[in-house]
Parts: C-alpha cells; structure tokens; sequence
C-alpha cells in the first residue's frame, strides 16, 4: 500500500476519530477506504445513470419529430391515456 498525505477539515477529522473510538472501524485508513469504496460505487452509478439518460435521449430523438401542445391539452392528454388504462 501507498501511504498518502491528505489535508481534512476539523470536522473532517472529528468524525474520523469518532468512527474508529467508536470501534465501527479499525483505524483511519480504513475509514478512508471505505469512504473511497462508495465514491466509486457512486461514480459507477453516475455512469450508468448517464448511459441510461443518453439512451432515452436517442430514443426520443429517433422517436420523430416532436409537437408543440398546451399544459391544458397534455394533461387531457394524461388524463384521458390514464382513463384507458383503467
């Protein structure tokens, strides 16, 4: 392992040590890789999400061409497709 230098704000560092007094870790490094690990789940998800988004994205694109309509038309719109649906 690579030993880092990392500067944390008083806050920062308060909850750190209250993590490992409170025995939910077993020392600093460990929080900070466990809070590393969600980082990257996190950015994972955001990729996905971003996958996700772009595909909708083409999707509609592809869809045709769009239209103009009035909040009054599309919610009867909405109501009426809601109605269908029982």
């Amino acid at each position: 392992m690579k030993t880092l230098t990392v500067s944390l704000s008083a806050q920062q560092v308060a909850q750190l040590k209250s993590a490992v007094e409170s025995g939910s870790y077993a020392s600093n490094s460990e929080v900070v890789r466990d809070a590393l690990r969600l980082w990257e789940q996190r950015q994972e998800l955001r990729k996905l999400e971003m996958a996700r988004l772009k595909h909708a994205y083409n999707e509609g694109m592809a869809s045709g061409e769009g239209r103009s309509v009035d909040a009054d038309t599309l919610l009867a719109e909405l109501k009426a497709e809601a109605g269908s649906r029982g």
